[in-house]
């Protein structure tokens, strides 16, 4: 195989090692309250959410295994009674997924909302305590809305 090249492979390699990169960033973002938590940060984050996180759902709920555990994070960023620590971070997280821009593209085929899913387990799994029952009721609510079903 004369002019066979390894050059794709290299390629290929250096994209999943930048993808990778990219979502560790994403995350440790997400998750270090010093950036999460800075009062400006945090109303920038609830106002995105506030506007974008909703209706980005709704337009590819098909395509998110995540969408219930995106509106756990929702419903419990939203509460009054969370703690203000925990409402930033996973106001950090939901900000992310509204972001046009990240560090995959949602665009693309099979990958797009992987970063997505990892910076809001990461989230999940640091404030998970904080998600109540009436939190996933209000989910379970929205997605059957969402998805045209009645409730059972």
């Amino acid at each position: 195989m004369a002019g066979f090249s390894k050059k794709p492979d290299q390629n290929a390699r250096a994209r999943a090692e930048e993808r990778q990169r990219r979502i560790e960033e994403a995350i440790r973002e997400a998750t270090e309250p010093e950036r999460a938590l800075v009062p400006s940060v945090v109303h920038l984050n609830e106002q995105k959410v506030r506007t974008r996180f909703l209706p980005k759902l709704q337009r590819h709920i098909a395509r998110l295994p995540f969408a219930r555990e995106a509106l756990w994070a929702y419903y419990c960023a939203r509460d009054s009674e969370t703690p203000a620590a925990v409402r930033g971070v996973l106001l950090a997280a939901l900000a992310y997924f509204v972001l046009p821009a990240d560090a995959i593209p949602d665009v693309m085929a099979g990958l797009g909302f992987t970063d997505d899913a990892a910076v809001l387990a990461a989230v999940l799994a640091m404030v998970s305590a904080n998600i109540r029952p009436a939190h996933k009721q209000a989910a379970e609510d929205a997605l059957r809305a969402m998805r045209g079903e009645s409730e059972p």
